[in-house]
């Protein structure tokens, strides 16, 4: 996540500061969301940052599965019975 906040805030051209001013907060917090040990990112800071960046947010949930007799969809992927 850390990585992904650093490359939008870059590619926009941005400081942190200038970020942070953009979604309401201060630099030392952006410095923090793009620490890759940092792991308290919420929900509402992402969509802001996204915001500020004109990115959105995008979450996908998945099946995760380690019996490999039962993963479904997974399964016929990586067995190229799928594209």
């Amino acid at each position: 996540m850390a990585q992904l906040i650093y490359e939008a805030r870059t590619s926009s051209g941005l400081t942190q500061k200038q970020l942070a001013e953009l979604v309401g907060t201060k630099q030392p917090v952006i410095a923090r969301l793009e620490d890759a040990d940092y792991e308290g990112h919420s929900l509402s800071m992402l969509q802001k940052i996204a915001h500020a960046l004109n990115q959105r947010v995008v979450i996908q949930l998945g099946v995760f599965c380690t019996n490999p007799r039962k993963g479904g969809l997974r399964n016929l992927i990586l067995n190229g019975a799928l594209p």
